[in-house]
């Protein structure tokens, strides 16, 4: 009976997507990412699809640890390793910089897919920590029509860089994170382009929920960390991902 029990256990179990490292060639330069693909046929609508950027000074090797292919392994998770910037990997956070080399790598990542896989449109999104945050705020600003939503996790908004579109976003900060009042800002500025302000309900603790029902929704989470993207906090994100499709 325990044999029986193990064998209907495993037959359950979900399959466990492996990365896949992958180079994308930008203006003759090989860009390098981990890819998780789920290891099924693709759905009618086609897989739901991640792009996640790390903070300034890491590497895909350790970001990838904030596990957004396990909260979430029927979609596509990207993670995309920045190129040095005055002498730490990071992104471009202005348009311009760098030649634009990021916002190119997206574009060419996605048509990439695109080309391999069946791709659900209405399910693509971004995800950024930090100065990977503040790269995903570009892309809204710049590429709003590319994703579905954001997640934006300890991320400033620059004056530089304004979004005009409104697209559901999800902004998490710690507490005692030295860049908190920046982040709160962001959260302010997301909340009044988003058109949300006066529809707040609480989601959980340190979580609110502005426009619940509304095209363009913006969550806000503080948590009591710093500067980090702690573990609790990637199911908050996948959730609201999932919540939020691109309106036709």
């Amino acid at each position: 009976m325990k044999t029986l029990l193990v064998l209907a256990a495993l037959t359950l179990a979900p399959l466990v997507a492996h990365a896949e490292t992958a180079t994308f060639t930008v203006d003759g330069t090989a860009r390098r990412a981990f890819v998780y693909v789920p290891p099924v046929a693709a759905p009618p609508a086609g897989f739901p699809v991640v792009f996640a950027f790390h903070g300034r000074g890491d590497v895909i090797e350790n970001f990838e640890g904030v596990n957004l292919h396990g909260a979430w392994p029927e979609a596509i998770v990207v993670y995309f390793q920045a190129m040095d910037r005055e002498g730490y990997p990071g992104w471009q956070v202005e348009r311009g910089q760098d030649g634009d080399r990021d916002l190119k790598m997206v574009d060419t990542a996605l048509a990439t897919l695109r080309g391999k896989y069946r791709i659900d449109e209405r399910h693509v999104y971004a995800v950024g920590f930090s100065n990977g945050a503040g790269f995903t705020f570009l892309l809204w600003a710049d590429r709003p029509n590319l994703f579905a939503a954001y997640g934006i996790v300890a991320g400033r908004w620059r004056p530089e860089v304004q979004p005009k579109v409104r697209r559901p976003a999800i902004i998490v900060s710690g507490a005692n994170d030295p860049g908190y009042a920046d982040h709160r800002a962001g959260m302010v500025n997301a909340i009044v382009l988003n058109g949300v302000r006066t529809t707040a309900a609480r989601c959980g603790n340190g979580c609110q929920r502005y426009g619940a029902g509304s095209p363009a929704p913006v969550v806000t989470l503080t948590h009591r960390g710093g500067h980090e993207f702690p573990p609790l906090i990637t199911d908050y994100v996948v959730t609201f991902l999932k919540e939020n499709a691109a309106k036709p």
